[in-house]
This record gives C-alpha cells, structure tokens and sequence, in this order.
C-alpha cells in the first residue's frame, strides 16, 4: 500500500509541474511512478483529481480543492518532523534559498561554499532568478532580495547596500573621452542592465558629499545578463554600471578602469527575508546568522 503523504506529494507537485515528467524530474521519480501515486489518491477517493489529455492536464473541481487541503497537511506534517530539529543545535536538512542572480553567483557562491563546510549535514538548494519569488507559495525558507520592499508579513532583516561603479574599458575613454562629471554621460553609450520585470534603469545617480547628481542616459544595448553586459563593457562597446563585486577582477587586472571616482554610485537596498511566524529550524537559524555576519549592514 502506498504511503498516502508520498502520494499526497506527488499530487501536489504533479498539479504544480503541469505533468508527471515535471514532478518527476523535481522528486527524482520515473513519471510512472508519480502517475502510480495520484491513480492510488483517485481510487481512494472515488473520483478523478487531474484531468489528462495528450497535450495538457488540469485540475477537476474536487483535485483544486484537494490540492489546497494537501498542501496544508504537508505543510503541517514538514512542520512536525522538524520538531526534533528545532528542538536540536544541530543543522541538518535540505534549506532552499532564493537569490538575484549576479548577487548569487558572485557575492553569495563563496559563502554558500563555506556554510556547507561548516555544517556538513546541511543541504543547500539555491535559485537564482531575478524576479521576486513568493516564497509562502513557491516553498523557499530564506530569500535575498535587492531593491525597495512591498510591504509584507515577512520578516525582513536589512543588509550592507548592494554597492555599484561605473568603469568602461582604456581603449573606449581614450577615444570617447573621460567623464568629469556625471553629466558627461549623456554623451556616452551607457550599458543598461534589463531587468525581468522592467525595462533597464534610464537614471543614474551619483552622490559627492550631501550632493546628489541624476542623469539621464542612453545606450543602443541592453542585457538581461551580467556576464554578457560586461562582455560588451570589455570590448569598449561603452560605460557599465555594475555591481562592485561583479567587475572587481576586470578593475584589478586593469581590463577596466573606474570612472567618476570621485562620486559614489549609490548602493541599491538589500535584505534577507523569511517568514515570520515559522518556527526556525536549526539550519535555517544558523544560515541567518551566518548571512547576517557576511552580509549585514555596518
């Protein structure tokens, strides 16, 4: 007999994937075995919970609602058998992990490493993406997020801005000129980073002082991708805004060189979330910690 919470599972992340294959590559199952699953919920229920053509499956009215029911109970059940650990000092466990993408494969990489090390019985399960996950509905315990916050009942703990510079290439100032001030890059292609959800930023800001400076610029190119934007930044295409960590190889080895160094780009808000009413998980508490440490504001 199947063990009906695996079959519950298996339920949910077939609705979720929109196949068997979907939820089978995510359970590390053979789709037949996640179709094993969801045919032994059905025939104990005495009725149909997905709909299944050749072309697309969809919930029936009794799946909708039973797909919300389990996951409430898995929910409820993950809960309970981490009352052991909760209850331990121990890390121990898979944790998921939302993050931006540059942020998370350069900044974050070598502390998600080093945490690992640390806590042997750990898991990591990072997602890089930059749109905003929802991380109630998509299951993510911590996420990183950079830019302003909605309004919301997660817990947010605030950390070290997320620092920029502008740099372009030798070759490209030599020929276009060295901008002075901010004002000069109106008359420079400006590489733009575009975002998933909005176009790319139009507006840069520089402070000197208690001064803040805006500018409007302007590029014929933009990326939704780091490494391809500072590609074109090192064949002197033009002038990258980037983050810091990102472009410091390219600046250390002279490939790049900063420009308006006088000024200071402002650094975008970044912060950790998690939800605020879960009980923490050994793992979990000891990553925010350790994140915190590494990352956390001055």
């Amino acid at each position: 007999m199947m063990d009906r919470l695996t079959s519950m599972g298996a339920f949910v992340m077939a609705a979720e994937s929109g196949s068997y294959a979907g939820a089978a590559e995510r359970l590390g199952l053979s789709p037949q075995m996640v179709a094993k699953h969801v045919a032994a919920l059905e025939q104990r229920l005495g009725a149909r919970l997905l709909n299944r053509t050749t072309r697309r499956q969809s919930l029936t009215e009794l799946g909708s609602a039973y797909y919300e029911r389990c996951k409430h109970i898995l929910s409820e059940a993950q809960a309970a058998d981490s009352l052991a650990q909760i209850m331990s000092d121990t890390p121990r466990g898979k944790l998921k992990v939302s993050a931006p993408v540059t942020f998370g494969s350069y900044s974050l990489m070598p502390f998600v490493t080093e945490f690992l090390r640390q806590h042997p019985e750990v898991e990591i399960d990072l997602h890089l993406t930059d749109r905003f996950v929802d991380l109630v509905e998509e299951g993510y315990e911590v996420t990183f997020r950079i830019g302003p916050l909605a309004t919301s009942s997660l817990t947010a703990r605030p950390l070290a801005p997320y620092r920029l510079v502008a740099c372009a290439t030798p070759g490209y100032l030599a020929d276009r000129g060295v901008p002075q001030i901010p004002g000069d890059l109106m008359h420079h292609e400006c590489l733009g980073y575009a975002y998933w959800s909005r176009p790319a930023d139009r507006e840069w800001v520089f402070c000197k002082g208690s001064a803040v400076e805006r500018v409007q610029v302007g590029s014929r190119l933009q990326v939704n991708e780091s490494k391809a934007l500072l590609s074109a930044a090192l064949d002197g295409f033009g002038i990258v805004l980037g983050p810091q960590d990102f472009l410091e190889p390219a600046l250390r080895s002279g490939e790049l060189v900063r420009v308006l160094a006088d000024y200071q780009a402002p650094g975008r808000p970044m912060h950790l979330l998690y939800t605020a009413n879960r009980q923490r998980t050994a793992k979990l508490r000891r990553f925010i910690e350790a994140a915190l440490v590494r990352f956390g504001a001055p």
